[in-house]
């Protein structure tokens, strides 16, 4: 399963945004690899500072609740800053319908 989804960079942020990702935690990714989550990447559209992201997980995988975790909270918290979030620190993401893919 492929999944797409958008978020929002404050102006300005982009290299501390790339930064951060470059020095991912290790126990994050981790728990990301675990969750089948795979083939993660996150584009930047620098005019309007709008995040594309798009992963693939493994179907046959029970699903886990990523945002009950609590190094995905530290992550958010850490992110937070630089990022539009919602109340609990998580990002603001809206979900991309998939409208053509090609193998």
């Amino acid at each position: 399963m492929r999944n797409a989804f958008k978020m929002k960079l404050y102006p300005g942020f982009a290299e501390e945004y790339k930064k951060r990702h470059d020095e991912i935690w290790p126990e994050l990714k981790s728990l990301l690899e675990e969750s089948g989550i795979k083939d993660y990447s996150i584009f930047l559209d620098e005019e309007t500072n709008i995040l594309f992201a798009i992963n693939k997980s493994d179907d046959g995988r029970e699903p886990v609740d990523l945002a009950q975790e609590e190094i995905v909270k530290k992550w958010w918290a850490f992110m937070a800053d630089i990022m539009e979030t919602n109340p609990d620190n998580s990002p603001v993401v809206i979900n991309l319908k998939e409208v053509f893919h090609m193998d």
